[in-house]
């Protein structure tokens, strides 16, 4: 009779004997630049030479939707149905990557090429995500490999433009309700909280992304004749933004952030602590939120940054008072506040603080919905038991990751439980040169996926 530990050991060797590392390789040197038009006809190879032949070994099918934006990128779902008895899983990636910025990584690495030193495995998409759910189709493989059959219904949306906003995708799901539908989501994306601990998150901080603006007139005069005289744009901007956000980054307006972190929320997070590894900045302890552990400023509160501010010309200064200045701007935010009152909440605060000529306008790009399931969720509790019996400890649990990912669209849209279990770490550098996975971490998340699908298969969660 084959066992659980059977099957672990299986996913182990497919990592060890370089099986796992061979289809990686593959995937890493397709160029998938979704950010680039030289990457448009390599987001439909991926899914058509790479991913289609690998999820039919399965067993299923695999079909290439077209996007339903025009000049999106297509979408690839592969199903397969064992028994309309069993429950249906949704497995969600994405292939696209971020430019690859060749000749500035280290030792004239080449992006597109899987390259192993040590521990570390270099590669764009290695981290995001192409890592990430090579290791779900793997431990699929294993698990139907080892058992004869999954022993659930399979769902695998693999998208080709989540660097650029998911194009289409909500399009998609909404038109393909009927194929997408499932009982629950299993996906994997983001860092694990700590390198030598696997993580298990239930859903997304959201990301409003806006323009504060000040136009004051048509060009800019000289500093020695009218400074003084002149109204100066960029001073009365910064003085807007600090009546938002205080000098040690706490949110001052009570609207744009929670009323206060739930119980259980507070609870998952006790003990927790942020660690990017060797390679990560050093946490500022000052910054933030008072009276919040590190934990809870990233993945219970709400945060307020200045991404980017101009005013004249930075590159070339010239002794002018500029006419105009803007930032952008973002907000973080959990599911404790509806997003769509933080902007009307900044104007009537600038109004009042006396700064009604600041002009507050929506991104367009950049907004993704905040998600939470509820950490004594049944499906939560599975999950997390399936990873403490695989790796012999529990794993750090969050309701909710720091950053923002498309999971409204399965939690919200298909209304299905989601469970997160990421394969990297924050000191990937992730969209940068650089971008690497390391191998314990990948091979520790093929064991665990595999464990996780084995116990869907063998023992599914209440649904």
């Amino acid at each position: 009779m084959v066992t659980r530990e059977d099957v672990l050991d299986r996913a182990s060797a497919r990592f060890d004997n370089g099986t796992f590392l061979a289809a990686l390789a593959r995937r890493v040197a397709v160029p998938t630049e979704s950010q680039e038009p030289r990457g448009a006809r390599h987001l439909a190879d991926y899914l058509t030479h790479e991913i289609r032949p690998t999820f039919e070994t399965l067993g299923g099918q695999f079909h290439v939707f077209d996007n339903p934006v025009a000049g999106g990128p297509p979408i690839g779902v592969g199903r397969l149905d064992e028994d309309p008895a069993l429950p249906t899983v949704l497995v969600y990636g994405h292939g696209d990557t971020v430019r690859g910025q060749e000749g500035q990584w280290a030792e004239g690495r080449d992006p597109w090429r899987l390259e192993r030193v040590g521990d570390r495995i270099y590669g764009r998409g290695v981290a995001d995500n192409k890592g990430q759910h090579s290791v779900n189709l793997a431990a699929l493989q294993t698990v139907r490999e080892t058992r004869g059959r999954l022993g659930f219904n399979l769902r695998f949306l693999l998208e080709m433009a989540e660097e650029v906003g998911s194009t289409g995708l909500r399009e998609f799901c909404e038109a393909e309700r009927d194929l997408l539908t499932a009982d629950l989501l299993i996906a994997s994306d983001g860092p694990r909280l700590e390198i030598h601990r696997p993580t298990v998150f239930m859903g997304a901080r959201g990301a409003l992304n806006f323009d504060l603006s000040l136009e004051l007139r048509a060009g800019g005069h000289h500093s020695g004749n009218w400074g003084g005289l002149l109204a100066n744009p960029a001073i009365r901007l910064m003085h807007a933004i600090a009546s938002l956000v205080g000098p040690t980054g706490a949110i001052l307006v009570p609207e744009l952030k929670p009323a206060q972190i739930p119980e259980n929320v507070r609870a998952c997070l006790r003990g927790l602590a942020v660690d990017g590894g060797p390679d990560a900045p050093e946490i500022d302890p000052g910054w933030g939120e008072p009276g919040l552990t590190t934990a809870e400023k990233v993945f219970a509160w709400n945060t307020f940054e200045v991404l980017a501010m101009t005013a004249g010309n930075p590159a070339a200064p010239v002794n002018a008072i500029p006419p105009s200045a803007r930032a952008h701007c973002q907000i973080r935010f959990t599911v404790d506040r509806d997003a769509s009152t933080f902007l009307p909440a900044i104007r009537r605060h600038l109004v009042a603080a006396g700064f009604g000529d600041v002009v507050v306008t929506p991104a367009e790009k950049g907004y993704f919905n905040a998600t939470r399931l509820d950490p004594d969720h049944p499906v939560a509790q599975w999950a997390v038991r399936s990873v403490e019996r695989t790796v012999g400890q529990a794993p750090a649990v969050l309701p909710n990751l720091g950053g923002s990912l498309p999971n409204d669209l399965f939690a919200r849209l298909l209304g299905m439980p989601t469970i997160w279990v990421p394969h990297s770490y924050a000191g990937c550098s992730q969209h940068a040169p650089n971008e690497h996975g390391l191998a314990p971490v990948l091979r520790e998340g093929l064991r665990v996926m595999t464990g996780l699908f084995w116990d869907l298969g063998e023992a599914p969660p209440a649904l």
